[in-house]
């Protein structure tokens, strides 16, 4: 294996473990948000129909944002590149 070759592996191997990490802080970012906007009480071990419903209506708000977003870095780096 030519060092070319090493050197892009281990780039490619870096990009999957930020793009792993940036995924799990997005996930972690997402369930403290939406669970301290939505639950009130710990009176029961289980969510009330209320704080589930807000919970899934955060969640669904925030993965649709960030699906945007990241579409709209999408076109942006489509653009940067067709310009060059």
């Amino acid at each position: 294996m030519d060092k070319n070759m090493l050197d892009q592996l281990q780039i490619s191997d870096r990009l999957l473990r930020f793009m792993f990490h940036c995924s799990l802080r997005m996930y972690n970012s997402l369930v403290q948000r939406c669970f301290s906007d939505c639950v009130d009480t710990f009176k029961h071990k289980s969510l009330q129909k209320q704080e589930e419903t807000c919970v899934r209506r955060c969640a669904e708000k925030l993965l649709k944002h960030s699906m945007r977003v990241g579409m709209r870095f999408a076109e942006l780096n489509q653009g940067a590149a067709t310009q060059d």
